[in-house]
Parts: structure tokens; sequence; C-alpha cells
């Protein structure tokens, strides 16, 4: 099974949308292993977005994600990185598919609700800055037999 790493941003946080996300991530049939509610350190939030350091929008983007709580998820299944990016839609709302948590709930690429890794490398970067091992359960979902081949 693959992982990768959710976040919703703090603008979904404000708005109500963490159980609509929470409720696509396991209808969909991933499994979440681990699941945070903070705000984001500046710290934190460059490491996470390291690789838009160059980026005029960088300063903006750092000073997003840690003005106000939001949810950080280890979520597990067989392609997780490429179903959750299916879930989540693409990066600019106006793009994203109906059906997608951007394509539905949200209108700009600056405030698109939700973040997942784009790749099992990133996933597992991701995922080592804001949890500790101890932190994430091994579990299995009862229904996984009705999920998987």
């Amino acid at each position: 099974m693959e992982r990768t790493y959710v976040m919703v941003k703090p603008d979904g946080v404000q708005r109500g949308l963490v159980g609509e996300v929470i409720g696509r991530i396991e209808r969909r049939g991933l499994k979440i292993i681990a699941l945070r509610m903070n705000t984001i350190s500046q710290d934190q939030a460059k490491k996470h977005y390291a690789e838009h350091v160059q980026k005029p929008f960088f300063k903006s983007l750092i000073d997003f994600i840690t003005s106000g709580p939001s949810v950080s998820m280890v979520v597990e299944g067989k392609n997780a990185v490429a179903v959750m990016r299916a879930i989540n839609g693409a990066t600019n709302p106006v793009n994203a598919s109906t059906g997608s948590i951007r394509g539905d709930l949200a209108l700009d690429t600056g405030r698109n609700v939700v973040h997942a890794s784009d790749s099992p490398e990133s996933a597992s970067r991701e995922i080592s800055i804001h949890f500790k091992d101890a932190e994430i359960s091994e579990y299995s979902r009862i229904d996984e037999i009705c999920i998987y081949e």
C-alpha cells in the first residue's frame, strides 16, 4: 500500500470543510492512518514548500499556510498518491473537474482548500515533516476485503 500526505488548508478549516474532505477520502476507500489539526510553523512551512523558495509567490504561500489551523493527514491505499490527486482535482479550481474537492468547493488557486503530495517521494518527505513515525497508526479496515481484489 502507498502512503500520501494530505492537508486541509486554513481556508478549508475556516469554511468548515474538514468533514467533507475526510468523508470524500474515506468514501473513496482510502484509509487515514494519521490525523492532526494545528497551525503549521514557519519552519515546517518553509520545509514543506522548499521547491517553491525562488518563486515570487513563496512568501504569500508561507504567510497563508501558517495563518491559522490546518488539518494534516497521512492517507494510505493502493495508488494513494494518484487517487488523492484525482480526489483533489486540478490545482487551479477553474480547471478542476466537477466532483473533485477543488471543482466543487474552490474558486481560486491561492485558496484551493486542499493539498496532496504529487509523488511517492514528495509524500515520504512531506509525511516526515509533519508526523513522527510513532504518530502513524497501522491497522486494517474491516471493508478492505470489499475494496481490493
